[in-house]
């Protein structure tokens, strides 16, 4: 739980290859705190003492497991992306460390990367490349050679399935390239433009001459296409996949690419990815025709890189300053304004019934005016952060840590 400024004084970086550059300005999150650590990489073996005596913990793909967190003292992780899978979540709540992501800062990145692929695959681009290379241009009869069809955007309908920033940030640029946009997501989401929405996920496929996924990584998603799926799509559809590794049923992709009922697939993120140069890379897709295969690049321009050093030092300063935890994704979100000359005060506890009428009856038998209370629950957990107007004493203190219920109380300023 948020802890106060004075505690967060150490933070270690545990992968600051992946989303560090030379050529960036990290300015704002060096500032963010005033002791860290920086690891370019780090190997499975070497987390739990990196993270040893450090508040603050960044990474973008390390694995944090419950073992690592074991005799830790974080307060706070930070995941330097929007996939949290590779930290035990359950472990951090029962620790009280909070989890937080950064969601969003890739998606122009992730748009911009779909749609060269999707340029690609339609204009046959590397094939076409790779015959001038060999010399096969000056086998062809006529001026150019023509052995791929091309095809041209504004005669073809993309399929999105979830619609979210990304998606409707693609239905965008889509629709400004002539093409028609349909889009399927669990939750009813308003369009952009004229795309249309969709009422199941089969109508989609059916129609769609282009199939593009931008889904969070949950039970509910994952195979979500897979051979039956695959078999809904239209023949010669194109599938495109820069979200999660685990949505899409590689070996069901690979035997309808290899029958030619789906023309084309372009595939940023895969279940198994290399963690380092003695991972190989192993994927039923490679040496596919008509098959893009990206080493997960969506979200990686310079933009969305420098997007990430800033959301995160954001997330550290107000965590930090005013117990905002607005991304936290194992522990209630709470967006808090600033009050000048107020004091501060964070409760945490379980969502029992009856706790904020205590915790109220504490203020009113002390004679304290609270001036701003923010309550959010997530599960069995309830965050409340309390302004109050006068001087507390321990014994107000000492009344709302006794609160039956009551995880940690804190006293922020």
């Amino acid at each position: 739980m948020p802890t106060g400024a004075a505690e967060l004084m150490r933070g270690t970086i545990l992968d600051a290859d992946s989303f560090e550059r030379g050529d960036l300005d990290t300015t704002s999150l060096e500032s963010a705190l005033d002791q860290w650590t920086h690891h370019r990489s780090t190997q499975s073996h070497e987390v739990a003492e990196r993270i040893a005596g450090c508040e603050v913990l960044v990474t973008n793909k390390v694995i944090i497991d419950a073992a690592a967190m074991q005799n830790a003292c974080l307060k706070l992780i930070v995941v330097a992306a929007t996939g949290t899978n590779n930290i035990d979540l359950v472990a951090a709540k029962q620790r009280n460390i909070t989890v937080c992501n950064v969601r969003d800062y890739a998606s122009a990145a992730v748009s911009q990367h779909v749609f060269s692929l999707l340029l690609t695959l339609v204009s046959h681009l590397g094939d076409y490349t790779q015959a001038v290379r060999t010399g096969r241009w000056q086998e062809s009869k006529v001026f150019c050679l023509l052995d791929y069809p091309i095809r041209e955007l504004d005669s073809m309908t993309l399929g999105i399935i979830g619609y979210g920033n990304i998606g409707m940030q693609l239905g965008v640029i889509a629709e400004g390239l002539g093409m028609k946009v349909i889009y399927f997501d669990v939750e009813s989401k308003l369009p952009l433009g004229n795309a249309q929405p969709k009422a199941t996920l089969s109508s989609l496929l059916e129609e769609a001459h282009v199939v593009s996924l931008h889904v969070p990584q949950h039970a509910s998603t994952e195979l979500l296409i897979g051979n039956k799926e695959i078999g809904e799509l239209r023949k010669g559809a194109m599938l495109i996949n820069a979200s999660r590794g685990n949505v899409v049923d590689l070996d069901a992709l690979a035997a309808a690419l290899g029958s030619g009922h789906i023309g084309g697939a372009a595939i940023d993120v895969f279940p198994v990815e290399p963690r380092s140069n003695n991972d190989e890379f192993v994927s039923p897709l490679r040496g596919l025709d008509q098959c893009i295969l990206t080493p997960h690049i969506g979200g990686s321009t310079e933009e969305a890189q420098e997007n990430i050093g800033v959301e995160v030092a954001e997330k550290l300063t107000r965590y930090s300053d005013n117990g905002t935890t607005t991304s936290a994704v194992n522990f209630p979100e709470v967006a808090l304004p600033a009050h000048d000359g107020k004091h501060r005060l964070l409760h945490v506890h379980q969502n029992i019934p009856g706790v904020m009428s205590a915790i109220n009856q504490v203020f009113s038998e002390n004679k304290v005016n609270v001036s701003g209370q923010y309550l959010q629950t997530m599960g069995d957990t309830g965050y409340v952060v309390i302004d109050i107007e006068a001087d507390y004493s321990k014994a107000l203190i000492t009344s709302l840590t006794a609160i039956e219920g009551t995880l940690r109380t804190r006293v922020l300023f």
